[in-house]
């Protein structure tokens, strides 16, 4: 290709002579940029950023567990980005009690908080298992499938959604989109039982539910636990080829990123075929699937940090630390006050870039201004 020159207004340009282009120096047609999941509120979010101190900002980074002592002194003056409760925290309350404490909660949080919890139904019921919020614990999702099937469930979902926010809960950590490759597995009870293709049904179709009832959901455990061990306990170590995630554990995954999804919960289980030296929620490489093989743009959470699996592979107490770097933008935490001051070391030290903690906390609360949580 030679360059021309041509006349215009007066002046002289040089121009491509586009004749004596050959057909296959055409220039391909540039795709379409993509918007990530909460793009329209990333403006909101750096503004309110504006006014935020380095400490505010590495507290939105941290849904702690509750606490059992009065949760208000701790949120006033370590803002964490919200809180998981359990079962201890709803066994001596009343809606009523529940509800006022959580009001109480918000307001004295600067930024709104994520309140959540995990109500999957069958095993795991934080809430259902007290008679002082339901007569009875909510199901299994295998079971409801044998009763009522697909339709069943997301009842069960809109019904489980109601009774989460009327007493001020926004978050609940579901649908288990994890793919058990037998009913022997530690997993297989709180999964759908059903396969890879229907679970990944199941899980966009439950996102799509829980979006329109305004209940957060978070699919889990990501990159799928298949037949391993609790990591609660002990280390899981996943020796499963990589084809076997593409083919059924990612399906689950990809359908509820497809459908809306706004968190991923990523595992501890230690995937050799992804990153052999670390767990999941740790690996930068596992994280780097997550966004650019599956295009998740939405929040990514560790398991919680406190978990046996995790204390092998981490030294000096940086667990943290480790999981910021690998590309969390939110790190469940028992220990939140440690932490949380590990993380600000690492930021002053260099060891964590700004820009790290400015991106996760832009997605944080632009992920809280989507659902409302903030206005």
């Amino acid at each position: 290709m030679r360059l021309v020159k041509r006349q215009f207004r007066g002046t002289t340009e040089k121009v491509e002579d586009k004749q004596e282009q050959q057909p296959n120096e055409q220039e391909k047609p540039e795709e379409p940029k993509k918007v990530e999941l909460f793009e329209t509120y990333y403006a909101q979010a750096e503004e309110k950023m504006k006014s935020m101190t380095l400490e505010e900002k590495i507290g939105q980074m941290f849904l702690a567990r509750y606490p059992e002592t009065d949760a208000n002194e701790e949120i006033k003056t370590l803002n964490p980005g919200g809180y998981i409760l359990f079962g201890r925290d709803f066994e001596s309350e009343s809606k009523a009690s529940i509800v006022n404490k959580l009001n109480k909660n918000q307001s004295n949080s600067k930024i709104p908080l994520i309140l959540g919890v995990d109500e999957e139904g069958g095993t795991v019921v934080r809430v259902s298992a007290y008679k002082a919020f339901r007569s009875s614990k909510f199901q299994s999702p295998q079971t409801l499938w044998k009763q009522g099937q697909l339709g069943l469930i997301l009842k069960d979902s809109t019904e489980k959604s109601n009774l989460l926010k009327s007493i001020k809960l926004n978050m609940n950590l579901t649908p288990v989109a994890d793919v058990p490759t037998s009913s022997s597995d530690f997993i297989y009870a709180r999964s759908y039982g059903r396969g890879a293709e229907k679970t990944a049904t199941y899980v966009a179709e439950l996102v799509k539910t829980m979006n329109n009832d305004g209940m957060i959901s978070t699919l889990k455990h990501f990159p799928g636990y298949g037949n391993n061990v609790d990591t609660h306990t002990g280390v899981a170590i996943d020796k499963r080829p990589y084809s076997t995630f593409e083919n059924s554990d990612f399906l689950p995954f990809k359908s509820g990123i497809e459908a809306g999804a706004p968190t991923i919960l990523v595992s501890h289980n230690v995937v050799e075929c992804m990153d052999k030296d670390h767990p999941a929620s740790l690996s930068e490489n596992v994280h780097k699937i997550l966004r650019e093989d599956l295009g998740f743009s939405g929040i990514i959470m560790t398991d919680d940090l406190a978990m046996d699996a995790v204390k092998t592979y981490v030294e000096n107490g940086e667990a943290a630390v480790q999981a910021v770097l690998a590309g969390n933008d939110m790190i469940i935490s028992s220990d939140f006050k440690t932490q949380k001051e590990e993380v600000l070391k690492a930021v002053n030290s260099g060891k964590i870039s700004k820009d790290i903690v400015d991106t996760a906390v832009r997605r944080i609360l632009a992920w809280k201004f989507a659902y409302k949580i903030m206005n």
